[in-house]
């Protein structure tokens, strides 16, 4: 899981993926942090991502650095507890303008039965499942 958290910092930017209806949907995030052992991302609940994680929990991430990629399957869990939100705002001082650890729309979701596949054109793909 650490080496997933580590490629996702490096890249700055990630593609999460989701499904409304029948409609792949498809937005660049930026956030990811470890907090109780588990790899989280944010959002806010009143945007149409978090409703789409809401009625079908299953997301795929994909990311690039370099000559290398990556591709996350995933449920994802939303985590209501201050304590995680507040781990990722502190983590993202620049969200602090937008969210708040008790503002009722700060969401926090872990990934969980994730399987990350990091790819590339010189090596096997390597596959790590957290």
């Amino acid at each position: 899981m650490r080496e997933v958290y580590e490629f996702l910092k490096k890249c700055e930017t990630y593609y999460l993926a989701t499904v409304d209806g029948d409609q792949p949907r498809v937005r660049p995030f930026g956030t990811v942090n470890i907090f109780d052992g588990k790899l989280y991302i944010q959002t806010g609940k009143a945007k149409n991502v978090s409703k789409q994680m809401k009625a079908n929990p299953k997301i795929e991430i994909s990311a690039t650095s370099g000559a290398e990629w990556i591709r996350i399957q995933a449920i994802v869990v939303e985590d209501d507890r201050v304590e995680a939100k507040q781990s990722m705002l502190d983590n993202y001082p620049s969200l602090q303008s937008m969210y708040s650890a008790t503002d009722g729309n700060t969401q926090v979701l872990y990934l969980k039965d994730a399987v990350a596949t990091i790819f590339s054109f010189s090596d096997a793909p390597k596959v790590i499942k957290f």
